[in-house]
């Protein structure tokens, strides 16, 4: 029962799609969900392929990854193999040497769900800890956002590309992104929306990704333009967010953001969110 560790093709990637899928459930930890790699398709396909990593018994998968970046992977693991020790052991191989094409040398991390074996042995190999996620029950119905909410589609691009540009402080976000993320597989699962100011000018975008009915879906990624911050259009969209994600029969709504970032935190607990303890970024020092 050999285990592999494969970099997948676009073939490759539906599956590893279609795992997480089965895997999200509400009593479940916080972890990688679906819409982290379908929200990676903007970068296209191959790019994305690139990011991924299984880890296969059998032909079965039973660990995702997604390289967030060249320090960073994003990671889980079947839920009946978060003791798995045999797994736990090949992942603490691969993600600490370099040759497996995993993390390279130096400073990286991981963000994989707690209750993992693979967590009791990093702690053994001298890995820290980082951040929290937030999770808001979709049970009753949503509040009105209290603003103007529109369907971002393609002929908004534009305006999706204009208030993340603005958001992250980048020039990567363009309309090609949304584009890019309407032909990848997976897109019906997302919903893509923004609020609007009484002069019609795009205040705030959120994509927002269901893994289907009674499972939980996922903030990824939200942004308030920079000429906007500072009157609850941030709240405003994640909270139409979560009402979209409600429609499509989502059973919660998930975000994960670094603990240092104040004004999100904030932002996502005006809007619901309640913190859950239940991930953490595991650090590896240079």
């Amino acid at each position: 029962m050999t285990m592999v560790l494969s970099t997948p093709t676009a073939d490759g990637v539906r599956e590893a799609v279609a795992a997480l899928r089965q895997w999200q459930h509400d009593e479940a930890p916080m972890q990688l969900h679906p819409g982290d790699i379908c929200w990676n398709y903007r970068l296209g396909t191959a790019e994305t392929a690139a990011a991924v990593r299984t880890w296969s018994r059998d032909g079965r998968i039973l660990a995702v990854g997604l390289l967030d970046s060249p320090t960073v992977v994003r990671m889980t693991v079947a839920p009946d193999a978060f003791r798995d020790e045999a797994l736990a052991r090949r992942l603490v191989e691969d993600l600490s040497l370099p040759e497996r094409g995993v993390l390279p040398d130096g400073a990286v991390s991981i963000e994989a769900p707690q209750g993992l074996l693979l967590h009791d042995l990093l702690t053994v190999e001298g890995w820290g800890f980082d951040e929290p996620s937030l999770i808001r029950d979709l049970t009753d119905p949503v509040e009105d956002p209290g603003v103007r909410i529109e369907a971002i589609g393609l002929e908004q691009a534009r305006d999706f590309a204009d208030v993340l540009r603005s958001a992250f402080n980048t020039a990567r976000p363009t309309g090609a992104y949304r584009h890019a993320m309407a032909a990848a597989p997976f897109s019906a699962d997302a919903r893509c929306l923004g609020a609007y100011d009484d002069r019609g000018s795009p205040v705030a975008v959120v994509t927002v990704w269901s893994a289907g009915p009674g499972k939980p879906g996922l903030v990824e990624p939200m942004g308030v333009h920079a000429d906007h911050r500072g009157r609850g259009h941030g709240r405003a969209i994640t909270v139409a967010g979560a009402a979209a994600l409600r429609e499509l029969g989502s059973s919660s709504v998930r975000v994960c953001t670094p603990s240092s970032n104040a004004g999100g935190v904030a932002t996502y607990a005006a809007a619901g969110f309640a913190a859950r303890p239940e991930i953490a970024d595991r650090i590896r020092k240079a």
